[in-house]
């Protein structure tokens, strides 16, 4: 897999946002809006896994856009 291909990059970007998701609980005692940072920023990779099972080329486009928002 090349380094710089979306799922790459949506790979590398949930790891940060899961790491900021553990600094905010252990050490600023944040636990509802990292919460909500974890899930949309974990979602990303998900709608991008997603589209690799379109079953049309407009049905893969709906879920790309849906990983851009």
């Amino acid at each position: 897999m090349e380094k710089n291909t979306i799922k790459h990059k949506s790979k590398h970007f949930a790891v940060r946002i899961v790491n900021l998701y553990k600094y905010l609980t252990n050490e600023k005692k944040e636990y509802i809006l990292s919460k909500q940072i974890l899930r949309s920023g974990t979602s990303i990779g998900a709608n991008i896994a997603e589209s690799e099972c379109a079953i049309s080329q407009k049905d893969f486009m709906s879920k790309i856009y849906i990983a851009l928002k």
